[in-house]
């Protein structure tokens, strides 16, 4: 082989090998391009069902807000018919349905609540079944906090409604609840 010769072949192999290159680069440009559109088309997909779901959670907020408010109101009825029928305590049927003798507005009878937790709610006025169902479990737990570290295992989100039971004399039922959520103890 001659070197000018090689020289030319150089250059037809350099054209050729240039040629189809580009033929290949174009093809796989071009069918890549539907792919793009497919994600594309994807993502759009996407931020639409993103809109419908975020347009829902409004609408259940809203709804969530609106249930709220009425049920408010239907709580504060009921404290006013509360406050409205005089509960007389009864101590026979409070021993009939727990079995020993109660006293009238002793704390201790809510499941949770010993002498010293009763103390501390004593240090905060509370003192009847009343105003402990009254109170939210927010405020008890505030209470608790009062007496330091070692009220925190204690969890009173049900004291109030326990004490409300007990201030309307359902004995009953809250006898039949505090069995239910004895808390470990038997």
């Amino acid at each position: 082989m001659d070197w000018e010769s090689s020289n030319i072949w150089y250059w037809v192999i350099l054209a050729f090998t240039g040629i189809i290159a580009g033929i290949l680069g174009y093809f796989f440009g071009k069918s890549d391009t539907p792919r793009k559109m497919e994600k594309s088309l994807a993502l759009n997909a996407l931020e639409i069902e993103n809109a419908k779901l975020k347009s829902d959670l409004d609408i259940c907020r809203k709804r969530l807000d609106s249930h709220t408010i009425q049920t408010k109101e239907i709580q504060i009825k009921d404290i006013a018919q509360t406050a409205k029928s005089d509960f007389i305590f009864d101590p026979v049927e409070a021993k009939a349905a727990f079995g020993k003798t109660i006293k009238e507005n002793d704390l201790k009878l809510i499941e949770g609540i010993g002498p010293k937790i009763e103390g501390l709610f004593h240090n905060f006025k509370i003192t009847t079944w009343k105003d402990l169902a009254e109170i939210s479990a927010d405020k008890c737990q505030e209470v608790l906090d009062s007496g330091g570290k070692r009220y925190r295992i204690h969890d009173p989100a049900s004291w109030p409604m326990q004490a409300k039971m007990a201030y309307e004399g359902h004995w009953e039922q809250l006898f039949e609840w505090q069995e239910k959520h004895r808390a470990g103890k038997y």
